[in-house]
């Protein structure tokens, strides 16, 4: 033999520690191992998978025709039976193999030696070494080289499982992930009844399925990040990346780095490839990086569709030379604009229910509904802030509400006006406890649906003491009936 064990093993460690794949690996190890012994042919199979028949990892010194036909017989030969018994096996004139005969005589074969491959205890696969008949080869020296490397290849096999299942892992998480997304921003989640907001998800349906550039237009916190996700989600792109990047968080001398990368980064078009990016208030984009931004747009090899939102009037900035007007253009090819929370005062009601359920469930509290008092003071509140500000409002109130019904002392102090609340301007414990019994009457009344009787019965009183409570706060009973 031409090397000593020592040598062949530090090789084969050396080819099986590669970068390649596990087959890539395995085929250089053998071919160390057939041209070191040296021996006709080398190979290792394992177990197939999807079938009754062998898979053949790595193989050399066999023609493609005995290649295919080893893979086949394999798994019916008396040398598939190291799989049993996880111990090295010998065949010694594999001539006379009822089953393999062929490769004894397609490469001259004689003897045969084998060894399993373990993994956890199990032999899952084994490694094989043909040898001429006229050359009297060291059994007990085989496979004592044979064995470590066996070893070696198991490690490998386990690495390739570990890093098959981690993808498996991954790429079922991302499935996951966005069919979970998917759900999320379905049509049909999108909230308000309002007929501007009718119009606005009208247009998103007809734009989603298009691959134009969108334009999202509306003040902060009116909701264009998530009417961009739906847009994104229920496109033609939903199964690549939707990578947001907002250009008010990231400063100036960053931005151009973050779109379109330094060398030593991806960049935000990279990552989107095939997907979208969200470039939210794409307005604070210097001069430098829109005539960039604008070179992507006309770049045919860029696979990203863009959807830019702005809060800013873009026209009076192309008049004032502070944007480029073919880049906003360009941007303009389809538009939404989106209105404030004040002029869609009817979905408050709506919106507001939704961030209950979802705050509550959240915060792990049973809260069933929001007091008529308090729908009152969201119904009378301006939101500057928007949908944003309505989010945060009740998600305060769910942190501070202690009961299964949201009122108005739950709100935060910016609703609490004494128009809304029925109080002084300086609180006082008679118009505190006023204000509180008020609360609780109206709940009744909405709860029985303007019924006085039965709204007496729940606040165990009687129905002519309730009946002077009604008229003491001005309440019309009759105003409750259509409340379900």
């Amino acid at each position: 033999m031409k090397s000593d064990n020592f040598e062949i093993v530090t090789r084969v460690a050396t080819a099986l520690s590669g970068n390649g794949t596990l087959r890539e690996s395995c085929d250089e190890a053998i071919n160390h191992i057939s041209q070191s012994l040296p021996s006709r042919f080398a190979f290792v199979a394992r177990k197939s998978a999807d079938s009754g028949v062998a898979d053949l990892i790595a193989a050399c010194g066999l023609q493609a025709a005995d290649f295919r036909r080893l893979e086949e017989r394999l798994s019916k030969s008396s040398l598939w039976q190291i799989l049993q018994i996880a111990k090295p096996l010998v065949i010694d004139d594999l001539a006379n193999d009822p089953v393999l005969n062929f490769l004894g005589f397609a490469t001259g074969t004689g003897m045969l030696v084998a060894t399993p491959i373990i993994i956890d205890n199990s032999a899952v696969a084994l490694l094989a070494v043909g040898f001429e008949r006229e050359m009297l080869a060291d059994e007990n020296r085989v496979v004592r080289l044979l064995l470590p490397i066996s070893a070696m290849i198991a490690q490998t096999m386990r690495v390739e499982q570990t890093l098959l299942d981690e993808s498996r892992r991954i790429a079922e998480e991302n499935s996951n992930l966005r069919h979970e997304a998917k759900q999320k921003f379905d049509f049909r989640n999108l909230i308000g009844n309002s007929g501007a907001m009718r119009q606005v998800f009208d247009r998103v349906k007809n734009i989603a399925r298009s691959n134009n550039a969108v334009l999202i237009r509306g003040e902060s916190g009116t909701g264009k990040e998530l009417i961009a996700a739906s847009i994104h989600y229920n496109s033609l792109r939903s199964k690549r990346k939707f990578v947001k990047v907002n250009c008010i968080s990231i400063p100036e001398t960053l931005i151009e780095n973050e779109l379109f990368g330094n060398g030593r980064t991806k960049s935000s078009f990279e990552t989107a490839d095939g997907g979208t990016i969200y470039i939210d208030e794409f307005g604070e984009l210097s001069k430098q990086v829109q005539s960039r931004l604008l070179a992507v747009l006309d770049d045919p090899k860029i696979n990203v569709r863009i959807i830019a939102a702005t809060r800013k009037d873009i026209e009076a900035m192309v008049s004032a030379d502070e944007f480029i007007d073919e880049l906003f253009q360009k941007l303009n090819s389809f538009t939404i604009f989106l209105p404030l929370l004040s002029e869609r005062r009817s979905d408050i009601l709506l919106l507001a229910e939704h961030f209950l359920e979802k705050y509550s469930s959240e915060h792990k509290k049973n809260i069933l509904r929001i007091s008529t008092p308090a729908i009152d003071m969201l119904a009378a509140y301006h939101f500057p802030g928007n949908v944003r500000e309505l989010e945060n409002v009740i998600e305060h109130a769910v942190g501070e509400c202690d009961s299964n019904v949201i009122h108005g002392h739950h709100l935060p102090p910016t609703l609490q006006t004494a128009e809304v609340t029925g109080t002084e301007t300086r609180l006082t414990l008679d118009s505190a406890v006023a204000a509180f019994e008020r609360d609780l009457i109206q709940d009744a009344l909405k709860s029985t649906r303007g019924n006085v009787a039965k709204a007496a019965r729940m606040l165990d009183s009687t129905e002519r003491i309730l009946g002077y409570k009604i008229k003491k706060y001005s309440l019309d009973p009759l105003r409750f009936k259509r409340w379900k």
